[in-house]
Parts: C-alpha cells; sequence; structure tokens
C-alpha cells in the first residue's frame, strides 16, 4: 500500500503568462525566491523576494 491510494490527483492550472511571469521573476534574481500561493487549484498569487549579499 502506497501513501498516494485513494488520493484524487488534481491539476494546477496555471496560464501562459502567469508562466511567463515566474520565468521573469526566476531571471531576474541572482539569490532569493519566487513563490506561488494556490488555491481551489489556481495559482492566484506570485511573489518574489529577493536577497541582497553584503561582503
Amino acid at each position: 500500500m502506497t501513501i498516494y491510494e485513494g488520493y484524487e490527483k488534481k491539476k494546477t492550472y496555471i496560464s501562459e503568462e502567469d508562466v511567463k511571469k515566474l520565468l521573469q521573476y526566476i531571471d531576474s534574481i541572482q539569490y532569493g525566491s519566487v513563490t506561488l500561493f494556490i488555491q481551489e487549484g489556481k495559482v492566484v498569487q506570485i511573489e518574489k523576494s529577493e536577497k541582497i549579499k553584503l561582503k
């Protein structure tokens, strides 16, 4: 028995425009993170957090 038995897989919807924004955010930061917020299987928010390393 696996932990996924009985689990109905749902697809998460993300538009092509949102994928482009996501890729732009990823390309624009050197250190940091990009977070997706999903509600009812749809991406509703994308956040970018950038770190600046001081020497």
